[in-house]
């Protein structure tokens, strides 16, 4: 069956709507959406398939989805926002702007090691009910408290979900806003994207259900689920505890897309957050308004940490806030790329050599935890076109 692939595709960019098409006609591709910027000019505006399992409602050019750590991205930039109006140093510690934080032995630990993954805080060891994913002040509290796994900087790890907590207390701290609405304000309003961490009930009617990966076929793993096959290992914690966020009872309620969780609750548009980073890919500024100066741009792309991940148990390379190409995962052919996927194969990126802005936003979870094909296969395309 024909998927009809609807929306906008500038004529020299042909091979991205081939691509698109083949996502669905070679994989198990349900609903998704493409977008991609050069030089501050959307040439790929593409969508297609359906929002919901069932088929029965088409994805449309203004249907949301949950786009799991992709959120960390748009996360990272309010943080780089607050260091260019002088309300945050990466270089100061934590407990500057959190007091509370200064708990066990962590007085002294640097901003920059929470956008880096070198915090040794990646999960909280006591067990926390389930409803505490809901709770703010539950989670911060709890971090302020938590002991860092490891030496605060001589190793990295994902903090999967915890960075949202940590990111998004400094942010509150420093800005006097909560991220989520510190990122409408600054971000979301100004460039007119439709991007959301905290979704009102009044969006829910454009939400695409997530879809969680089918089972793996015999012989075949899930590299995910593998991950968290021991209940006491950090890795099940640091994505487990508290509540199983990759479940779609969790993911697809009003209280999830309600809450604001900086690390994994962002709802948008490939559009959106395709724009988002065209702007800094260019410098900082889109339409005349600058989200980012030049040195903070800088500073996104400059490697933090690479090498053996301690919870994803694979190597893995971090900017401040934002993933870097990874060995044999790459963002494009340039050095410099800077972005963040998500879990299940969603993808936000700006590569500041080529001016360019890219998202792939979908349904149907894939299994690949570092960069997925079907979204590969479209920036490629991008590539091959320019």
């Amino acid at each position: 069956m024909t998927i009809p692939i609807e929306g906008s595709c500038d004529r020299n960019f042909g091979r991205v709507k081939e691509a698109f098409a083949d996502n669905f006609d070679l994989t198990n591709e349900l609903g998704a959406s493409v977008a991609a910027y050069v030089d501050g000019k959307l040439v790929v505006d593409l969508w297609g398939g359906y929002a919901d399992k069932s088929r029965t409602r088409p994805w449309t050019r203004d249907t949301l989805v949950n786009i799991y750590s992709t959120t960390k991205g748009l996360a990272a930039m309010c943080a780089h926002r607050l260091v260019d109006q002088g309300k945050l140093d990466p270089e100061a510690p934590v407990a500057k702007y959190w007091p509370e934080f200064a708990q066990a032995g962590k007085d002294k630990l640097p901003v920059k090691f929470l956008l880096s993954h070198r915090a040794g805080l990646p999960a909280i060891k006591k067990t926390l009910p389930p409803e505490a994913l809901y709770d703010w002040k539950t989670m911060t509290d709890a971090l302020a408290a938590q002991e860092p796994w490891w030496s605060p900087g001589t190793k990295h790890g994902y903090h999967a979900i915890t960075y949202g907590w940590l990111v998004g207390e400094v942010v509150r701290r420093a800005s006097g806003k909560t991220l989520g609405s510190y990122f409408r304000d600054e971000i979301v309003n100004p460039l007119g994207i439709d991007a959301h961490i905290g979704l009102d009930a009044k969006e829910d009617a454009r939400v695409s259900n997530i879809v969680p990966a089918p089972p793996p076929k015999s012989g075949e793993t899930n590299p995910l689920l593998a991950l968290l096959a021991d209940p006491e290992s950090m890795t099940y914690k640091a994505i487990m505890n508290p509540g199983a966020v990759l479940a779609p009872e969790v993911v697809n309620s009003r209280a999830w897309r309600g809450m604001e969780l900086p690390s994994a609750n962002g709802h948008a548009t490939a559009r959106s957050i395709a724009k988002a980073y065209a702007a800094l890919a260019r410098g900082g500024e889109i339409d005349g308004y600058r989200v980012l100066t030049p040195a903070s741009i800088e500073r996104c792309h400059t490697e933090q940490s690479f090498g053996m991940d301690e919870v994803m148990k694979q190597k893995t390379r971090i900017g401040l806030g934002f993933m870097l190409s990874q060995p044999g995962a790459a963002m494009g052919p340039n050095p410099h790329t800077f972005g963040h996927p998500g879990a299940g194969g969603s993808i936000g990126f700006a590569d500041p050599t080529a001016k360019v802005g890219f998202a792939y936003t979908m349904n149907q979870m894939g299994t690949d935890p570092l960069l997925d094909p079907r979204a590969q296969r479209l920036f490629t395309a991008l590539y091959e076109s320019m």
